[in-house]
């Protein structure tokens, strides 16, 4: 009797999308394909993430907290006191097996083209930790068309918000300057077509070889990060769309959310915290003259416009995968890493030789028509991040709902999941790797890899949940912890406790019955003392267990 076929997977990752705007969680975007995948398979509406972008990749890659992984702090904002101890080093680090190693140990083709974020020497890249084939975009952010026209010049000339952008590319084994890249390169676009060519080689292989292996496909986008940049004919399709501003579009996709069940109708919104990094109230729509307001509604054109053009890329993958006869073989999965970006780049403090300010007008064009193109930078600011994460508080960087709940789409028609389902159960992004590994048959090493000691897995299968033998993924007696520059939260069943300094928060303890209060708008600390004090506890012992070295915030302390 032939072996039963093991499934392919295929996860696919946004780069700060927020929960609300792909249609299928309530947004007005278009994105027929991303939709689909949800029709026909399972939402999540209480999946967690870290709340920035290379934390969530580590939890991901590694089914553990990012502290325990080597990313306890982006590498990016390293301080000195933090730097180069047990869980900060600042890349993927020797202390977890990788997702990757342990699917490619099981006999499967391991694959990965776009944004990596994890390590950028050569002992530390995709292909180092597992990854058979891998394209990669090393750092946090990039042009997406790879035009970067200041580093013809001295670098120390360039601010260092734009120094960012001067990360190198891996082609597996070649590093890559952005001049190396093919003159039509779109972030997007571009990664797609790499994995689409690494599973055509994989066909090729088999007509001499034989048997294919099963794929485990990793395919990162780094969109829809700033600087916001898509295709012009995308981005002028929502023309027009966002001329009532950041609060009309929130309260549309609120009641959305609300009429599509993925929030409760009680489900009150955050208030929009709009701050620079100095702490000041940032210009409301009403305030902004009609020219601010043209350029604002612009800058969300262009968002709109990337995560446009992902779902096209979902759905050309698709087509390959079932010209194939793979399709309905494969686990799929999307998500996004984190919430939507809100930062307020013009604010933010710059050194390395200049304002940010006078970097773009030298180098890009940002007049309104020409936003979004391949020779603009721009961002869409705090407020705009708040309508794509309504109904939660903040976004990217904090630990509130806002910077940690993000849309979850799973699809494999092989496991009894009933099409266009719906479900509520508390998830986080460290379940992924065990939950593949169970579905796939593949055994986890436990705390010894080739020799060497490795954490365990801290997520929880979803198999057994999904298949209906078990009533939820997670206990309420379960319990969930976060930090990242400061900012800390923890969860346990319907109680969240939190913690968000100044000037974004009120630099104290605050505690929510979170599946009542998604917004985090009524703190019960005071009428509960007890149950705050427990959930501080349970934060402490959360730190300790996870090596969590507590720092102040003076700031938002990252960018990335």
């Amino acid at each position: 009797m032939a072996a039963e076929k093991r499934p392919n997977v295929l996860i696919i990752l946004a780069d700060d999308l927020g929960f609300s705007d792909v249609g299928s969680f309530g947004g007005e975007i278009e994105t027929p394909n991303i939709d689909k995948i949800a029709a026909e398979g399972l939402r999540l509406t209480e999946f967690h993430t870290a709340s920035a972008c290379s934390p969530t990749r580590a939890m991901l890659l590694s089914g553990t907290d990012h502290h325990v992984a080597g990313i306890g702090s982006m590498a990016e904002r390293m301080t000195a006191d933090i730097e180069g101890k047990p869980g900060y080093e600042g890349y993927l680090n020797d202390r977890v097996v990788s997702f990757q190693e342990v699917m490619r140990d099981a006999g499967y083709e391991t694959m990965m083209s776009g944004k990596w974020h994890l390590g950028l020497t050569s002992d530390r890249v995709p292909a180092a930790r597992g990854f058979e084939r891998s394209f990669c975009l090393l750092n946090g952010c990039h042009n997406h068309y790879g035009w970067e026209p200041q580093f013809e010049e001295e670098r120390e000339n360039v601010p260092r918000l734009a120094a960012n952008m001067r990360r190198m590319y891996y082609d597996h084994e070649n590093w890559l300057e952005p001049s190396d890249l093919p003159k039509d390169f779109y972030s997007t676009d571009s990664f797609t077509e790499i994995l689409m060519g690494y599973l055509r080689d994989r066909e090729e292989r088999a007509k001499i070889e034989g048997p294919k292996k099963p794929f485990f496909a990793y395919l990162p986008f780094s969109a829809p990060h700033w600087p916001l940049q898509a295709p012009l004919e995308v981005v002028n399709k929502y023309k027009g769309m966002y001329d009532d501003g950041p609060e009309a579009l929130r309260q549309k996709r609120l009641a959305n959310l609300k009429k599509m069940g993925l929030v409760s109708e009680s489900a009150v919104p955050a208030p929009v915290i709009a701050k620079d990094e100095d702490g000041n109230d940032t210009k409301s729509w009403e305030e902004m003259t009609p020219e601010e307001r043209a350029a604002s509604a612009r800058k969300m054109e262009a968002y709109a416009g990337m995560v446009d053009r992902i779902d096209w890329n979902v759905g050309r993958l698709r087509k390959f995968l079932e010209s194939i006869d793979e399709w309905d073989d494969t686990i799929v999965m999307f998500f996004s890493d984190n919430g939507a970006e809100g930062a307020q780049f013009e604010a933010w403090p710059l050194t390395a030789g200049g304002d940010i300010d006078a970097h773009i007008r030298k180098y890009y064009d940002n007049s309104v028509p020409n936003i979004g193109a391949y020779n603009s930078f721009a961002w869409y600011g705090s407020r705009w991040a708040s309508a794509s994460t309504a109904p939660g508080l903040l976004f990217k960087m904090f630990t509130s709902e806002g910077g940690i709940r993000v849309p979850f789409v799973l699809r494999y028609p092989k496991m009894a999941i009933k099409p266009g389902s719906v479900d509520h159960s508390f998830a986080t992004v460290m379940d992924i790797m065990p939950t593949v590994l169970d579905i796939c048959g593949v055994a986890h090493p436990g705390t010894t890899y080739q020799g060497q000691e490795v954490a365990p897995v801290a997520g929880k299968s979803w198999k057994r949940y999904l298949e209906g033998a078990e009533p939820n993924i997670h206990s309420d007696d379960h319990v969930t912890g976060w930090e990242l520059f400061g900012r800390r939260a923890v969860r346990k069943g319907t109680w969240k406790g939190l913690f968000i300094p100044k000037p974004h928060g009120p630099e104290k303890w605050q505690l929510f019955n979170i599946l009542e209060d998604p917004g985090e708008t009524k703190d019960l600390a005071e009428d509960m003392p007890d149950t705050m004090a427990e959930m501080i506890e349970l934060y402490k012992d959360y730190a300790k267990q996870n090596g969590v070295i507590n720092q102040d915030s003076k700031s938002r302390a990252g960018s990335i």
